[in-house]
């Protein structure tokens, strides 16, 4: 059947105008951990609005419960996750303080503030007291109750964990959980987190394992991989391998049902002068490669769209340890980007009010991102060769029907 050339003019415009919104609308939404240990931040009001306005963040999760940041994103329609201090955990497994936290720190902002979680401490068993890992679950569990009876059921109660709780990690088939934890601490807890629908809470840092053999690995840039010898699963970043070792502990202990949410991960732009892998390069190759990433499963888990947070929103000069632990932010306490990490939308900046200014701190000039349409990217982007032969059809539709 001979077709006609409007028809072909038609197909090829459709097509090409398919791509043309394919990248317009291509957005990956992404989460950040918004600390607050700096002398010069914006006040929360702005940061809500600069993420609503200005990023394609959708969520936030904080370290305290802080009323003021909590108020500022009322009614902007990004999730906001809070924290319990660890110090706090022990008082929580008493039913009538956990209802008293809720109404205090919870209540009085829903559901204006869309809250997603409540994280009962952080890294409770990497950092302890015995004291606080007893009582962690059971304080969970309380808290649990404890929203239930304020009619708040949507706001889910959970935990971050390092992943010093894995005995083995690579390959990621012999992923497990340390001895002793296992099923003291970890296996209650995921039968919690099973029976409400909650998710388990890992901080998977590439960063803290980097190797000079294993950078491109660390950073999502073109590398041989790893083959997993029991699974046959081929691994082309840290990451992948990271969450997979995880969820294989996860399944050792009959749940591997239960979702998995990044709640930490990052790549610090500026640190001491002994770190070479620490610069604004391999930070926006992290993140970049990152909130590409998402979107996407592991091998183990190709189905799943893994959760994740960004650490951190700003760099904190008041942060202690190190120049590295205070240059993990995607932004400078001004707004303006450390580095190209794929999180802006388009437009300038909002000029923030006249906040004290910060300790002079140098910042390194970030080196030339890689060219739109390297090997790089297409690496990073694995629609960019089915966007390209899309093309190629299209122009190759115009050019036959002319």
């Amino acid at each position: 059947m001979k077709t006609s050339k409007k028809s072909l003019y038609s197909l090829s415009y459709f097509l090409l105008s398919l791509l043309l919104l394919h990248r317009i609308t291509t957005v990956h939404s992404i989460g950040v951990n918004y600390g607050t240990l700096g002398n010069n931040l914006p006040p929360p009001a702005q940061v809500a609005r600069f993420l609503k306005e200005k990023t394609n963040i959708d969520r936030i999760k904080i370290f305290d419960v802080n009323h003021d940041i909590i108020t500022a994103f009322a009614n902007t329609s990004i999730f906001v996750t809070v924290t319990v201090p660890n110090g706090d955990i022990p008082s929580l497994t008493d039913i009538r303080t956990a209802r008293r936290w809720v109404s205090t720190n919870i209540k009085p902002f829903y559901p204006a503030t869309k809250f997603r979680y409540i994280a009962v401490g952080n890294e409770i068993l990497h950092w302890g007291p015995q004291n606080v890992i007893d009582n962690l679950v059971p304080a969970m569990q309380t808290l649990h109750k404890a929203l239930i009876m304020s009619g708040i059921r949507d706001v889910k109660v959970t935990t971050p964990h390092s992943l010093g709780i894995l005995e083995s990690s690579n390959p990621p088939s012999s992923g497990k959980f340390r001895p002793g934890w296992d099923v003291g601490v970890l296996k209650p807890m995921l039968q919690f987190l099973q029976e409400t629908k909650s998710p388990f809470m890992v901080n998977p840092y590439p960063y803290f394992a980097w190797a000079p053999q294993q950078e491109d690995f660390c950073l999502f840039r073109n590398n041989p991989g790893m083959i997993d010898p029991v699974t046959n699963k081929k691994y082309t970043n840290m990451w992948d391998q990271l969450l997979d070792a995880v969820y294989m502990g996860m399944v050792r202990l009959g749940y591997g049902n239960v979702e998995i949410v990044a709640a930490e991960t990052g790549w610090p732009s500026l640190g001491e002068p002994f770190l070479k892998h620490v610069n604004p390069t391999n930070a926006a190759a992290y993140n970049g490669g990152l909130v590409r990433r998402v979107d996407f499963g592991t091998p183990l888990m190709p189905k799943r769209k893994i959760e994740t947070y960004i650490f951190g929103l700003f760099n904190e000069n008041e942060k202690p340890g190190s120049i590295a632990e205070q240059n993990f932010g995607l932004f400078r306490p001004d707004f303006t980007p450390v580095y190209e990490a794929g999180v802006l939308r388009t437009g300038p900046v909002p000029n923030p009010q006249p906040q004290p200014k910060p300790n002079p701190q140098p910042q390194p000039t970030p080196k030339p991102a890689t060219p739109v349409g390297s090997a790089k990217e297409l690496i990073a982007n694995p629609f960019r060769p089915v966007v390209l032969v899309l093309i190629q059809i299209a122009l190759g539709l115009m050019r036959s029907s002319s």
